[in-house]
């Protein structure tokens, strides 16, 4: 909580720099909303109290929980500061709207000089209103007191976050109800946590954490939820794919009993520097509509390019990207009556792919080359039953406006964001790079397009603002969304005269660009469904398509460097008339084609490497001759093994120099091996379940390195021990194992 401490602020306008009081909202010199950044500091312990000021810029309002008195100045980051504990929070930047990102590193207070707390914004911290500088409060909570709906919600963000939480060794995190908190409907992560020795939680863990809330769930769920848990618990449910495709056949139950409107704006203007207006938007500027959920879907399309080009065609190339995909759009949607979601993902990444061709042939058959050749970017939003989709191409943005929030959802396509998502480089320090605002992708201007599409469920009041940067530079919609676009939501303004004074503030305090906005206002009506739903939409059942897929390709984790820019849909990955002999046929002239190029790669490969994660971590099918699954071993002499996580590595101690052992087991124990994992540093590791023991004493089982049990067990008589390995013990729940802070 905020506490009553004397401060200042510094006003973010470069010509002003203005010292205010916090308590101040707008400069009171130059009149500019002032910026409050709220941080959260992770790491080492500190003797700072409220009241004390770090770095001369930092100061601490509560139980870590710092304000940014100098938000102008850039945080002091060098690149060599990304170590691997702050890469996770850089390679999940696309999921930033859950996700918080670092800010800065500052030296821990009296601590050595090496050791650094890290502060995250974007946190589950409140940044307006009587609440700014509080926590939100946890799922756990405030889970009694939701709907249906959204407890499904709730549910779902956490399943699409599940993935490329492991992929970056950080699952554990969803595990952590002091770490996953809400704001209303959106899951907020208040921090990053590793995953315990490089291995990742279990779903059949999610599951009984869960499972623990089925009794407060609202009774129209509550049998849904009772199968869900308990095919993850049983591993019936065995992938995060699974569980989202579950969840999202739950919600379109749900949301059957979802009425809500549509009301959508849209303006462009050139600005007053500009000669001419590159910019394009759909439906055409100055048009207000108002749709119902019944009305056609392709009512629902919004649409903003700016284009690019200048007087060599920017704006013949926002013309073509409009007229293009909104013809696209109608035409796939129409084709397609059942209109879901993959085919709907489907065909909006159709429509921009065929843009992208149209605006690439009018450049080729005007031999425009280089820098003649003409593009645009793209944002645009299409609304269907109770989710919006959205549809990303360069740095026109997409911002979220809730009751408590202004959230920008699109991730730009530029040098600047690319070197975040690599993990190379905190965002505050990348965008003072002279080439940071470069676009690396655009309509028109690249032979292989990357859109993304990112699919939103509608389940509180909200506006959706699509805009281009002739808005958004110098953060001007972080600055006015409080008083010029909250009251929308409040019912003290139309949306109308929101898109105009938005088109006003950026011509008067940006006005060195082209400016286009679409706003869309969402308004719900939510009531709990007369009869509950089905259990068996719990139940995951793939077609014999799917099932072949699966084998041919098992679901491991893969390193992710290009990310989706929010909670991951499921893509459809076969066509209606794909049979398992195509699929297989297929998969085979794949690796024939893949042994040919190796022949030409191969001498190559030592030239260049791509940069992939190092944080994943491989379940593998088999083991060595010497050690099998379920293979039952007797122990020739006692072992003993403590496991500690620094810095992302397993390291090893005796138990008699550590009290905390993981495994210790006697001499003439019977043991089984119930599950086998490689770690991020290569090491195999055993699971072992103690079945008999011959000498008195307490065995501790767990996790243990496979070369260490090898050396120190022998064969044990036959059928002297079975155990289940269905639902193996994670070594975050070993005893005496601390996880890390």
């Amino acid at each position: 909580m905020q506490n009553d401490v004397a401060a200042t602020i510094q006003c973010s306008n470069q010509a002003c720099k203005a010292i205010n009081n916090d308590t101040d909202k707008y400069c009171q010199q130059c009149g500019m909303p002032l910026t409050k950044r709220y941080l959260w500091a992770v790491g080492a312990g500190t003797t700072l109290k409220v009241g004390d000021m770090v770095q001369s810029r930092y100061l601490l309002i509560g139980d870590r929980i710092f304000l940014d008195t100098l938000p102008i100045n850039p945080p002091e980051t060098r690149s060599s500061d990304i170590s691997y504990d702050i890469k996770p929070y850089l390679r999940l930047v696309p999921y930033r709207l859950h996700i918080p990102q670092v800010y800065a590193q500052i030296p821990a207070d009296k601590e050595p000089e090496s050791t650094k707390i890290l502060l995250l914004e974007d946190t589950a911290i409140y940044g307006v209103g009587e609440i700014a500088g509080q926590l939100m409060p946890q799922l756990s909570t405030v889970w009694k007191d939701a709907t249906s709906l959204r407890q499904l919600h709730w549910l779902w963000q956490i399943a699409g976050l599940w993935q490329p939480l492991c992929a970056e060794g950080v699952a554990s995190s969803l595990l952590d109800e002091e770490l996953v908190r809400v704001e209303a409907s959106i899951i907020r992560l208040l921090q990053l946590r590793l995953d315990f020795a490089g291995m990742p939680p279990t779903l059949a863990q999610l599951g009984e954490l869960w499972h623990q809330r089925i009794a407060q769930a609202k009774p129209t769920i509550r049998e849904y939820l009772e199968q869900l848990c308990y095919g993850l618990m049983m591993g019936e449910i065995s992938h995060p794919d699974d569980l989202v495709i579950s969840l999202e056949k739950a919600l379109a139950d749900c949301g059957k009993s979802l009425s809500y409107n549509l009301t959508t704006s849209t303006l462009t203007d050139k600005g007053p520097s500009r000669q001419r207006n590159e910019d394009a938007c759909f439906p055409p500027s100055g048009t207000t509509t108002t749709v119902e959920k019944s009305a056609p879907i392709a009512s629902t399309l919004t649409i903003v390019c700016d284009g690019i080009g200048g007087h060599e065609g920017g704006n013949v190339a926002s013309n073509l990207a409009i007229e293009t995909i909104s013809e696209q759009v109608k035409q796939l949607i129409l084709a397609e009556p059942e209109n879901s979601e993959n085919s709907l993902i489907g065909a909006l990444e159709q429509a921009t792919h065929a843009a992208n061709d149209r605006i690439s042939d009018r450049n080729d058959s005007e031999d425009r080359t280089g820098r003649q050749r003409m593009g645009t970017t793209l944002v645009m939003a299409l609304a269907h039953q109770q989710q919006m989709y959205l549809t990303h191409v360069g740095d026109s943005r997409a911002y979220l406006i809730t009751r408590t929030g202004c959230h920008q959802i699109t991730l730009d396509d530029d040098v600047a964001a690319r070197e975040v998502r690599l993990g190379y480089s905190l965002y505050s320090t990348a965008i003072l790079a002279p080439s940071s605002g470069s676009l690396i992708q655009a309509l028109g201007m690249n032979l292989v397009l990357h859109p993304t599409v990112n699919r939103f469920i509608l389940d509180e009041d909200c506006v959706f603002l699509l805009c281009s940067d002739g808005l958004s530079d110098y953060d001007r919609v972080e600055q006015h969304w409080d008083t010029e676009i909250l009251p929308i939501l409040e019912g003290k303004t139309q949306v109308a005269e929101v898109t105009a004074r938005l088109v006003e503030i950026a011509n008067t305090h940006n006005g060195h660009d082209n400016v286009t906005v679409g706003v869309i206002h969402y308004k719900g009506n939510f009531v709990e469904p007369p009869s509950p739903l089905n259990h068996s939409l719990a139940l995951f059942a793939p077609s014999p398509a799917e099932e072949t897929i699966a084998e041919a390709l098992p679901h491991t984790p893969e390193p992710i460097i290009e990310l989706p820019a929010t909670i991951p849909t499921v893509q459809v990955t076969t066509t209606k008339n794909s049979t398992p002999k195509t699929i297989i046929a297929g998969l085979i002239l794949l690796l024939g084609l893949g042994g040919v190029a190796y022949l030409f790669i191969g001498p190559l490969q030592n030239l260049w490497k791509p940069k992939v994660s190092s944080t994943i971590t491989t379940t593998e099918p088999g083991f060595s001759p010497e050690v099998d699954l379920k293979s039952v071993f007797q122990i020739k002499k006692p072992v003993g093994v403590t496991v500690s996580q620094i810095d992302g590595l397993s390291l090893r101690q005796k138990p008699e120099t550590n009290s905390k052992a993981v495994v210790g087991i006697f001499a003439g124990s019977i043991v089984q091996v119930a599950e086998r994992v490689t770690t991020l540093d290569r090491q195999k590791w055993l699971l072992l379940k103690v079945c008999a023991r011959q000498t008195p004493g307490q065995d501790l089982s767990g996790w243990i390195p496979e070369t260490e049990i090898v050396a120190a067990v022998e064969k044990a008589p036959a059928n002297t021990c079975f155990v289940s390995s269905n639902t193996p013990q994670s070594p975050a729940n070993t005893p005496g194992v601390e996880l890390p802070k």
